[in-house]
């Protein structure tokens, strides 16, 4: 696709190889898993894919597999799509224990316990620059033939939305009940467990959201120190102020809290 691009802008390709080879590392584990993990590398031709794979051979501890340009693209679409597409079936299955009166938690890790099944843990989304991002490019290519994966983004983006919706219910119960506007907590804005990176992250976007819409929002994200438009509190702090807590990132900070009137959406508290 880049060799095409470049021809096609007039481009003088000969004695330039070029060669895909999709990024495998997770984050705050990057220098690690750059070295100790396999790779894919593809090139537009034999000979891209021979220098660009010595090349990786040089650093890379884990096997570097050779195949052409095309396989190692689709290759990288296909991981991330595989994830979603199961992070989709536990977060409908949130969805359908919500409405069944059921603890999501105790029934995956029941679920579980058979040999063959590994259901993964629901959250508020789905986010990250690759998993919330990379499927839309098989779907916009494959067309009608791409029915499951397109179906799993468009659960996990419904997912953050019903999300929404709870919180707010609640908000407004509260208020009802009480006679005053709640104050909320979000807890966490990365886009996973543990990180920094808000990048596509469905708690950021949620807590943005509540603000916007014009409620009382205490934002919580004990992984970076400001962000512009919110005014960050330290966890405990918000926790004591809150009339709704609400987790919507599994931080270790957040494990073992006390919270009475809570919104668990991550696990972190209910998961047993």
């Amino acid at each position: 696709m880049v060799a095409k691009l470049l021809a096609d802008n007039g481009v003088d390709l000969s004695g330039i190889h070029i060669a895909h080879c999709p990024e495998r590392v997770l984050p705050g584990k990057i220098m690690k898993e750059l070295v100790e993990n396999d790779r894919i590398v593809g090139g537009t031709t034999e000979a891209a894919t021979k220098i660009t794979a010595n090349f990786y051979r040089d650093f890379v501890q884990g096997e570097v597999l050779e195949t052409d340009a095309k396989t190692a693209e689709m290759a990288k679409l296909t991981e991330n799509s595989y994830r979603d597409t199961n992070i989709a079936f536990a977060n409908e299955l949130s969805i359908l224990c919500d409405k069944f009166d059921i603890d999501v938690w105790e029934l995956i890790r029941l679920a579980n316990r058979h040999p063959r099944v590994n259901i993964l843990q629901p959250g508020a989304g789905v986010g990250g620059h690759c998993i919330a991002v990379d499927p839309w490019f098989i779907v916009h290519k494959g067309g009608k033939d791409a029915k499951l994966i397109r179906t799993a983004r468009e659960v996990n983006t419904y997912k953050t939305e019903w999300t929404i919706e709870k919180i707010k219910n609640a908000a407004l119960e509260f208020e009802k009940e009480k006679s005053r506007k709640a104050k909320v907590a979000c807890m966490g804005l990365a886009f996973k467990p543990d990180i920094d990176d808000l990048r596509e992250s469905p708690a950021l976007y949620i807590t943005k959201r509540l603000v916007n819409q014009g409620l009382d929002v205490l934002a919580v994200e004990p992984n970076i120190k400001s962000y512009d438009g919110l005014n960050l509190v330290h966890y405990r702090d918000a926790v004591k102020e809150a009339d709704i807590v609400i987790f919507l990132v599994a931080h270790k900070e957040f494990k073992g809290l006390k919270v009475v009137n809570k919104l668990d959406f991550c696990g972190v508290v209910d998961k047993k």
